[in-house]
């Protein structure tokens, strides 16, 4: 979810229908934005253009973009360390969920930044201040994978602490030896 959130430009979306019945549209992403009426349909976005006259602007929607795909290599580390806990032994997996508990959480703590920083500049940001602009899909993305992860470090800890611990081999009875 986080990749394809990074990679669809539809965290911030602006339609308006004219009276002629056209529809404008405008999707930003983090990092490229495009428009039904230009071409090409798709430029880089904040370009220079956009952020000659609001450096805060700029720097902030920067810093998103570069929190998600922090995002992303934590998610990758979390992967790799439960794969590792996984081919363990008895010890890694009685003791491996606490760090991925923690990389779980991690990652839902930057996403949750990211996503904190985009509706933080959508609320205030002069650009969007006409009426048609939206949170859109990517957004919405962003914000269900931080749940995820959440939910996920929930329920790895609950089973840490709620399950019997592991055992090695149980011997069953033999009825012949009654």
């Amino acid at each position: 979810m986080t990749i394809v959130s990074i990679l669809t430009p539809h965290w911030i979306t602006y339609s308006v229908t004219a009276d002629t019945g056209s529809t404008f549209t405008k999707y930003i992403g983090l990092h490229k934005s495009c428009s039904s009426v230009d071409d090409p349909s798709c430029r880089p976005f904040p370009s220079d253009d956009d952020c000659r006259d609001d450096q805060h602007f700029c720097s902030m929607w920067r810093t998103s973009g570069f929190l998600i795909s922090f995002a992303t290599i934590v998610e990758l580390a979390t992967l790799i360390t439960f794969l590792v806990v996984m081919a363990g032994g008895k010890y890694k997996r009685e003791t491996g969920w606490k760090l991925i508990g923690f990389f779980l959480l991690a990652d839902a703590a930057v996403e949750f930044a990211s996503m904190g920083i985009v509706a933080y500049l959508f609320d205030t940001d002069s650009q969007f201040v006409i009426p048609g602009w939206s949170l859109d899909w990517s957004w919405i993305l962003c914000t269900v994978s931080a749940g995820v992860s959440v939910l996920l470090a929930a329920g790895l800890a609950a089973s840490a602490w709620l399950l019997p611990p592991e055992d090695d081999y149980e011997y069953l009875e033999d009825p012949l030896d009654a």
